[in-house]
Protein backbone atom coordinates (compact mmCIF):
# COMPACT_ATOMS: atom_id res chain seq x y z
CA UNK A 1 0.00 0.00 0.00
CA UNK A 2 1.14 3.38 -0.83
CA UNK A 3 0.81 6.76 0.10
CA UNK A 4 -2.86 6.89 -1.47
CA UNK A 5 -3.75 3.63 -0.10
CA UNK A 6 -4.65 1.99 -2.72
CA UNK A 7 -6.28 -0.89 -1.10
CA UNK A 8 -10.00 0.61 -1.95
CA UNK A 9 -11.01 3.58 -4.48
CA UNK A 10 -13.23 4.74 -1.40
CA UNK A 11 -10.60 4.80 1.38
CA UNK A 12 -7.87 6.12 -1.43
CA UNK A 13 -9.83 9.30 -1.87
CA UNK A 14 -11.56 9.69 1.31
CA UNK A 15 -9.18 11.94 3.41
CA UNK A 16 -9.21 14.36 0.23
CA UNK A 17 -13.04 14.72 0.31
CA UNK A 18 -13.62 15.61 3.60
CA UNK A 19 -10.92 18.06 3.75
CA UNK A 20 -12.85 19.67 0.70
CA UNK A 21 -16.00 19.44 2.62
CA UNK A 22 -14.71 20.64 6.04
CA UNK A 23 -12.80 23.57 4.41
CA UNK A 24 -16.01 24.79 2.09
CA UNK A 25 -18.36 24.60 5.18
CA UNK A 26 -15.79 26.79 7.04
CA UNK A 27 -16.09 29.26 4.13
CA UNK A 28 -19.50 29.30 4.96
CA UNK A 29 -19.11 30.48 8.74
CA UNK A 30 -16.37 33.38 7.74
CA UNK A 31 -18.94 35.38 5.76
CA UNK A 32 -18.97 38.52 7.76
CA UNK A 33 -21.11 40.96 5.90
CA UNK A 34 -19.73 43.84 7.81
CA UNK A 35 -16.48 43.17 7.26
CA UNK A 36 -17.26 43.07 3.72
CA UNK A 37 -19.00 46.34 3.32
CA UNK A 38 -16.05 47.82 5.40
CA UNK A 39 -12.83 46.16 4.26
CA UNK A 40 -14.02 45.00 0.60
CA UNK A 41 -11.52 42.56 -1.69
CA UNK A 42 -9.41 42.70 1.46
CA UNK A 43 -11.89 40.79 3.53
CA UNK A 44 -12.39 38.25 0.42
CA UNK A 45 -8.32 38.40 0.19
CA UNK A 46 -8.10 36.89 4.22
CA UNK A 47 -10.95 34.38 3.36
CA UNK A 48 -8.57 33.09 0.40
CA UNK A 49 -5.93 32.20 2.55
CA UNK A 50 -7.02 31.14 5.38
CA UNK A 51 -9.42 28.38 3.40
CA UNK A 52 -5.78 28.18 1.65
CA UNK A 53 -3.81 27.42 4.96
CA UNK A 54 -6.75 25.20 5.97
CA UNK A 55 -7.15 22.84 2.76
CA UNK A 56 -3.53 22.72 2.30
CA UNK A 57 -2.47 21.19 5.74
CA UNK A 58 -5.16 19.19 5.70
CA UNK A 59 -4.31 17.65 2.22
CA UNK A 60 -0.15 17.26 3.08
CA UNK A 61 -1.34 15.31 6.40
CA UNK A 62 -3.00 13.17 4.57
CA UNK A 63 -1.02 12.54 1.77
CA UNK A 64 2.87 13.72 2.85
CA UNK A 65 5.46 14.49 0.19
CA UNK A 66 2.64 15.12 -2.56
CA UNK A 67 3.14 18.40 -3.77
CA UNK A 68 0.39 21.38 -3.59
CA UNK A 69 -0.32 23.90 -5.95
CA UNK A 70 -3.21 26.54 -5.29
CA UNK A 71 -4.42 29.31 -6.56
CA UNK A 72 -3.18 31.30 -3.62
CA UNK A 73 0.48 30.99 -4.23
CA UNK A 74 2.64 33.75 -4.65
CA UNK A 75 3.73 32.27 -8.19
CA UNK A 76 3.18 29.82 -10.17
CA UNK A 77 5.66 27.77 -12.49
CA UNK A 78 5.18 26.55 -15.63
CA UNK A 79 7.05 23.06 -14.79
CA UNK A 80 4.45 20.69 -13.53
CA UNK A 81 5.47 18.30 -11.14
CA UNK A 82 4.70 14.35 -11.98
CA UNK A 83 2.01 13.91 -9.55
CA UNK A 84 0.89 16.58 -7.38
CA UNK A 85 -2.73 18.55 -5.91
CA UNK A 86 -3.93 21.39 -7.69
CA UNK A 87 -6.26 23.11 -5.92
CA UNK A 88 -8.96 26.40 -5.61
CA UNK A 89 -9.76 27.34 -1.63
CA UNK A 90 -13.03 29.10 -2.53
CA UNK A 91 -13.60 29.40 -6.54
CA UNK A 92 -16.36 32.14 -6.72
CA UNK A 93 -15.12 34.31 -3.72
CA UNK A 94 -17.36 36.95 -5.52
CA UNK A 95 -20.23 35.36 -4.89
CA UNK A 96 -18.91 34.31 -1.83
CA UNK A 97 -18.60 37.96 -0.83
CA UNK A 98 -22.33 38.86 -2.43
CA UNK A 99 -24.01 36.03 -0.33
CA UNK A 100 -24.78 34.22 -3.27
CA UNK A 101 -24.30 30.37 -2.98
CA UNK A 102 -22.37 29.64 -6.49
CA UNK A 103 -18.95 29.19 -4.41
CA UNK A 104 -17.09 26.27 -4.36
CA UNK A 105 -13.84 24.72 -2.33
CA UNK A 106 -11.98 21.93 -4.67
CA UNK A 107 -9.45 20.04 -4.92
CA UNK A 108 -7.86 17.84 -8.21
CA UNK A 109 -5.25 15.16 -8.18
CA UNK A 110 -3.01 15.23 -11.11
CA UNK A 111 -0.83 12.83 -12.55
CA UNK A 112 1.34 13.16 -15.47
CA UNK A 113 -1.62 15.64 -16.85
CA UNK A 114 -4.60 13.48 -16.14
CA UNK A 115 -7.06 14.32 -13.45
CA UNK A 116 -7.17 10.98 -11.43
CA UNK A 117 -9.33 12.74 -8.76
CA UNK A 118 -11.81 15.83 -8.38
CA UNK A 119 -13.77 16.95 -5.46
CA UNK A 120 -15.96 20.14 -5.76
CA UNK A 121 -17.87 20.98 -2.39
CA UNK A 122 -20.57 23.60 -2.75
CA UNK A 123 -21.06 23.85 0.79
CA UNK A 124 -24.37 26.89 0.36
CA UNK A 125 -25.68 24.31 -2.07
CA UNK A 126 -25.07 21.42 0.44
CA UNK A 127 -23.91 19.71 -2.84
CA UNK A 128 -20.84 17.55 -3.53
CA UNK A 129 -19.11 16.26 -6.84
CA UNK A 130 -16.35 13.50 -6.51
CA UNK A 131 -14.70 11.78 -9.25
CA UNK A 132 -12.70 8.78 -9.67
CA UNK A 133 -10.90 8.32 -12.76
CA UNK A 134 -12.60 4.96 -14.76
CA UNK A 135 -14.70 4.43 -11.33
CA UNK A 136 -17.07 7.42 -12.01
CA UNK A 137 -18.74 10.38 -10.63
CA UNK A 138 -20.93 10.65 -7.91
CA UNK A 139 -23.29 13.82 -6.78
CA UNK A 140 -23.42 13.71 -2.85
CA UNK A 141 -22.30 10.18 -2.48
CA UNK A 142 -24.66 9.00 -5.83
CA UNK A 143 -23.27 7.82 -8.84
CA UNK A 144 -24.27 10.05 -11.99
CA UNK A 145 -25.26 8.57 -15.09
CA UNK A 146 -23.56 8.97 -18.39
CA UNK A 147 -24.90 11.71 -20.68
CA UNK A 148 -25.59 10.51 -23.92
CA UNK A 149 -26.87 13.74 -25.24
CA UNK A 150 -28.00 17.57 -24.69
CA UNK A 151 -31.66 18.20 -24.02
CA UNK A 152 -34.32 20.72 -26.36
CA UNK A 153 -34.10 22.96 -25.59
CA UNK A 154 -30.91 23.44 -24.07
CA UNK A 155 -30.16 25.20 -20.81
CA UNK A 156 -27.27 27.75 -20.73
CA UNK A 157 -25.49 28.39 -17.62
CA UNK A 158 -23.37 31.42 -16.30
CA UNK A 159 -22.65 34.06 -13.95
CA UNK A 160 -24.87 37.14 -14.19
CA UNK A 161 -28.96 37.87 -13.30
CA UNK A 162 -29.58 37.97 -16.59
CA UNK A 163 -27.47 36.59 -19.86
CA UNK A 164 -24.90 39.03 -21.45
CA UNK A 165 -21.68 39.09 -23.46
CA UNK A 166 -21.31 35.52 -25.38
CA UNK A 167 -23.99 34.07 -22.90
CA UNK A 168 -26.44 36.30 -24.48
CA UNK A 169 -25.34 35.73 -28.18
CA UNK A 170 -25.32 31.87 -27.88
CA UNK A 171 -28.84 32.03 -26.43
CA UNK A 172 -29.56 34.39 -29.53
CA UNK A 173 -27.75 31.92 -31.71
CA UNK A 174 -29.30 29.05 -30.64
CA UNK A 175 -32.33 30.25 -31.02
CA UNK A 176 -34.48 27.94 -28.67
CA UNK A 177 -32.70 27.63 -25.45
CA UNK A 178 -33.03 28.66 -21.60
CA UNK A 179 -31.37 30.26 -18.89
CA UNK A 180 -29.40 29.64 -16.19
CA UNK A 181 -27.72 31.50 -13.37
CA UNK A 182 -24.66 30.07 -11.16
CA UNK A 183 -20.77 31.75 -10.10
CA UNK A 184 -17.69 29.40 -9.75
CA UNK A 185 -16.17 28.50 -12.96
CA UNK A 186 -15.94 24.52 -11.41
CA UNK A 187 -19.67 25.01 -10.37
CA UNK A 188 -21.12 25.96 -13.72
CA UNK A 189 -18.75 23.04 -15.68
CA UNK A 190 -20.29 20.16 -12.93
CA UNK A 191 -23.90 21.86 -13.63
CA UNK A 192 -23.08 20.91 -17.24
CA UNK A 193 -21.67 17.56 -16.38
CA UNK A 194 -24.21 16.26 -13.69
CA UNK A 195 -27.54 17.62 -16.09
CA UNK A 196 -28.16 20.87 -14.57
CA UNK A 197 -27.01 22.72 -17.48
CA UNK A 198 -26.59 21.56 -21.29
CA UNK A 199 -23.81 24.28 -22.06
CA UNK A 200 -21.06 26.65 -20.58
CA UNK A 201 -19.07 29.01 -22.61
CA UNK A 202 -16.55 31.76 -21.05
CA UNK A 203 -14.16 33.22 -23.49
CA UNK A 204 -11.76 35.14 -21.05
CA UNK A 205 -8.75 33.89 -18.97
CA UNK A 206 -9.47 31.04 -17.15
CA UNK A 207 -7.13 28.44 -14.96
CA UNK A 208 -6.54 25.04 -14.40
CA UNK A 209 -7.65 25.34 -10.74
CA UNK A 210 -10.48 26.31 -12.03
CA UNK A 211 -11.53 23.66 -13.91
CA UNK A 212 -9.03 20.34 -13.38
CA UNK A 213 -11.50 19.15 -10.57
CA UNK A 214 -14.65 19.64 -13.22
CA UNK A 215 -12.46 17.90 -15.78
CA UNK A 216 -12.84 14.48 -13.75
CA UNK A 217 -16.55 15.13 -13.26
CA UNK A 218 -16.63 15.53 -17.27
CA UNK A 219 -14.65 12.38 -18.22
CA UNK A 220 -16.90 10.17 -15.92
CA UNK A 221 -19.50 11.75 -17.19
CA UNK A 222 -19.60 12.04 -21.00
CA UNK A 223 -19.35 15.69 -20.93
CA UNK A 224 -16.87 17.80 -22.93
CA UNK A 225 -14.91 19.90 -21.81
CA UNK A 226 -12.48 21.62 -24.30
CA UNK A 227 -10.73 25.07 -25.06
CA UNK A 228 -12.48 27.38 -27.20
CA UNK A 229 -11.24 26.97 -30.28
CA UNK A 230 -12.07 23.08 -29.71
CA UNK A 231 -8.90 21.85 -29.11
CA UNK A 232 -7.98 20.01 -25.74
CA UNK A 233 -7.81 21.30 -22.47
CA UNK A 234 -4.47 20.21 -21.47
CA UNK A 235 -2.73 20.37 -18.18
CA UNK A 236 0.66 21.38 -18.89
CA UNK A 237 2.50 24.51 -19.72
CA UNK A 238 1.33 27.55 -18.10
CA UNK A 239 -1.74 27.68 -15.63
CA UNK A 240 -3.19 30.15 -17.93
CA UNK A 241 -5.57 29.16 -20.51
CA UNK A 242 -6.02 32.87 -22.51
CA UNK A 243 -9.14 31.94 -24.88
CA UNK A 244 -11.44 30.23 -22.17
CA UNK A 245 -13.23 27.17 -21.87
CA UNK A 246 -16.17 25.45 -23.46
CA UNK A 247 -18.41 22.78 -21.72
CA UNK A 248 -20.94 20.99 -23.62
CA UNK A 249 -23.15 17.88 -22.91
CA UNK A 250 -22.08 15.95 -25.45
CA UNK A 251 -19.07 16.12 -28.62
CA UNK A 252 -21.75 16.89 -31.26
CA UNK A 253 -22.88 20.83 -28.79
CA UNK A 254 -19.20 21.28 -28.17
CA UNK A 255 -18.35 21.10 -31.62
CA UNK A 256 -21.27 23.34 -32.68
CA UNK A 257 -20.06 25.79 -30.09
CA UNK A 258 -16.25 26.04 -30.61
CA UNK A 259 -17.01 26.28 -34.31
CA UNK A 260 -19.76 29.29 -33.82
CA UNK A 261 -16.88 30.78 -31.54
CA UNK A 262 -13.86 30.34 -34.00
CA UNK A 263 -16.41 31.78 -36.67
CA UNK A 264 -17.34 34.88 -34.47
CA UNK A 265 -13.89 36.20 -33.86
CA UNK A 266 -12.98 36.04 -37.73
CA UNK A 267 -15.70 38.64 -38.58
Amino acid sequence: MDYLGRSGVKEMWKAAEQSAVLVGDTVVSLRDPVAIATDGLAAQRRADLYAHDQLSKKLALAYPGVPIVSEEDSSHSEQRHPEYWLIDPIDGTGSWAGGFPGYVTQAAFIREGVVEFGVIHAPALKRTWVAVRGVGAFLNGEKLPIRESARSPLVVVDNYPEPRDDCLELINWLGNASYKESGSLGLKAVMVASGDADVFVKSVVVRDWDLAPAMAVCAETGAVLTRVNGSDFSLSGSLEKIDGVVVAADEYLARRVAEWLVSRKRM
